[in-house]
This record gives structure tokens, sequence and C-alpha cells, in this order.
């Protein structure tokens, strides 16, 4: 058994104490004074990843995704989503494949495919070579391949058959999430009655809301049953904004780094989905139109931002591992500093820098 002390965040609380391991699970929470300046956060959970450390999920390259998840399992992420970007059917076909060893193995918790099934209008980053309609033909292949790995799909609700396709993923399992869209708050609305339960990236490749026409962005904001995603890097989202959602959507919000292979590397020059990305100062832009391309950031830097930005430990750490954990319907596992669930779980120094990782109740 292993004991690990210091200001253990809990759900709504920072208590000093210690957690106890007992091989791959919480054992206790016990309170106590006097258990030091480190504080005790849940391992991060990640629904939104393209890559980081030079490495990428978007190729279908099993040992590139492995490294991936390794980089940014030493940020802290003990569980994450490999996200793929729009592509044609072939090399989703293949990722999924090559992907099963990983999330039988548990290196990753499934896949993510961002797209193709996306507004043009809205594609920010995402190759409009690749965007179509979506296909319940494509998608049935994809998830009877994936048996169980296909765990998120990200789908703009406006589209022709998007709200067959919404309902046939929540009917398999899958989370159907809305996002890359110019649908209308209407249009939005529909989605999540399909069956949608996540927001990919609120605000972030949709169409701006405005007082006459919320769009999609209220429309998700203000839905109970949707989980909204956030990039927290500055960048994407001010953070004025970044708060003021989350304060609007509690126990609803979810920190993503949508990160790209660039995070953690130098500046210069990158590929996402065919299409050359520049990065310089931390941020990563198509080279082609300067549209934002993804990012460079991991979930211990996407934490501190938050916190940053003027939320607490318990708020920012529900964001970047309860919630997303009850996303996925891993609620009942991990997530949380809890007895029983896996002893997943991130030493951070008192200005919230990574010191240590458990995954499963081995120090990684």
């Amino acid at each position: 058994m292993t004991k690990i002390h210091g200001r253990v965040v809990r759900p709504g609380a920072v208590v000093p104490g210690s957690v106890e391991v007992d091989g791959p699970t919480i054992l206790s929470v016990d309170e106590h004074p006097h258990a030091g300046d480190d504080i005790i956060v849940p391992g991060f959970v990640d629904l939104h990843c393209h890559g980081g450390g030079g490495h990428t999920f978007t190729r279908g390259d099993a040992r590139d995704a492995a490294a991936a998840a390794a980089f940014h399992l030493g940020h802290g992420t003990t569980t994450m989503l490999a996200s793929l970007v729009s592509s044609p059917y072939e090399l989703m076909r293949d990722a999924t494949a090559a992907y099963l060893p990983l999330v039988a193995e548990g290196a990753i918790a499934g896949i993510h495919f961002e797209g193709p099934y996306l507004s043009g209008v809205r594609c920010g980053a995402q190759n409009p070579e690749f965007l179509r309609d979506p296909s319940l033909e494509e998608l049935s292949a994809l998830v009877e391949l994936g048996a169980g790995a296909v765990r998120m799909m990200t789908i703009a609700p406006e589209l022709p058959g998007a709200l067959d396709a919404v309902r046939y993923l929540a009917g398999q399992g899958v989370v159907a999430a809305l996002g890359h869209t110019d649908a209308t708050y209407e249009q939005t609305l529909a989605g999540v009655a399909a069956g949608a339960t996540v927001g990919t990236h609120v605000f972030n490749g949709m169409r701006p809301p405005h007082h006459r026409e919320p769009g999609p962005v209220v429309a998700l904001l203000d839905s109970p049953s949707i989980v909204c995603e956030f990039v927290a890097d500055g960048i994407h989202l001010h953070d004025g904004m970044l708060r003021f959602a989350a304060h609007t959507t509690p126990y609803r919000s979810a920190l993503v780094t949508d990160a790209m292979d660039a995070a953690g590397m130098p500046d210069g020059r990158y590929e996402l989905g065919g299409q050359e990305v520049t990065v310089a100062d931390r941020v990563a832009r198509l080279a082609r139109d300067g549209s934002i391309a993804g990012s460079t950031l991991t979930m211990d830097a996407a934490f501190r931002q938050a916190v940053g930005a003027g939320l607490d430990l318990p708020a920012a750490s529900a964001m970047a591992s309860t919630t997303p954990a009850r996303a996925l319907g891993l609620g009942d596992r991990l997530g949380a500093l809890e007895a029983g669930l896996r002893a997943d779980l991130v030493v951070l120094s008192a200005d919230l820098r990574v010191k240590r990782v458990m995954r499963a109740g081995k120090w990684i």
C-alpha cells in the first residue's frame, strides 16, 4: 500500500490529508493536518487531443499514437481519447483497426473522430477536401470494426442526415458531439434532442452568438444534458470568457487540449490533416489562411490556465477530470479521488507544476 500526502482536491473541497492506494485502486482518502504543500488532483481526462511531443493520432500509426499518449501521460493525462481530424474513410477505418490494441492495453480510452461530417463554413483547420455529409454506412462499419473503441464523434447538426447519425451513435453508446457548425439555435437543439451530449470546443469553430440569433454557443451552454469542452490556453478563449462559460455550466464544463503534435515541441512547421501548420510563440496556425490549428496545450497547463482565470481548485479539477470522465461514461471508475475508484492522480507543486503522476496505482 502507498500513501500520498498533500492538499487533496476532492469534489467541492480541498482538504489536507492523504490518499491511500492499494494496488490499482484508491483505498481511502483521509483528512489530517500538516500534510504538506503538494496538491493532489485526480488524473486528467482529455476528451479531445490530436497528438503531442512530436507525435500524432491523425495518421493512424499505432507506434506514433502510443508515443503521443505517453507524452501527455507525463503531463498528468491518465485517460485520453485519440482524436483524428477530417479524413478519407479509408484512413478512419485503418486507424480504428490500428488503435484497437492501444485501447485494449489502456494507453488510450478510445477514438474520437472530429469530422469529417462538419460545416465547410466553420471548418477551421479541418481540411475542406475531406468534408462530407454524414453516412450511416460509414458510421456503422467504423463502430462495428471498433468493437467499443470508437467513443466519440463530432458532427455539425445542420448537415443532411446529421440527426439520423446522432441518433445512431447515441443508440450504439458512442458519444455524439456537436461542433464545427454553422447551425442555428433551433438546429443545435435538434441535435441535442437527437442524443448529442458534448459540445466540441464550444465557441471555436461555431457561428458566433448574437442576441437575435443565439446560434449553437448559447444552445449548448444552456442545454442541461451537454458537457461543454473549452480549450483553456488563453488563445482559443479569453480568460474572462472561460470563467463566464465555466460559471454558466457548473458540472458540465470540460477542459480539453485540442493539442497537435507540436505540443511540447519547438516553434516551426508541422502538419495537420494534410495541411501545413506554422507554430510561433506556442500558437499553431494554418499556413494557408492563418486559422488556429489546434493547440500546443497540455492538460496541466490547461488546469493552470483555468485557475489563473479565477476558478478555484475544485472547479478546475472537476473540469479537468471528473466531468470529462462522466461524459465518457467512466465516472464510476475514475475522475475523482474517492475510495473504490482507480488510483489515477497527479501530484502538483504549490505553483501547480507536475511533480509525479500515478496511473492505476503505478507511478509513471
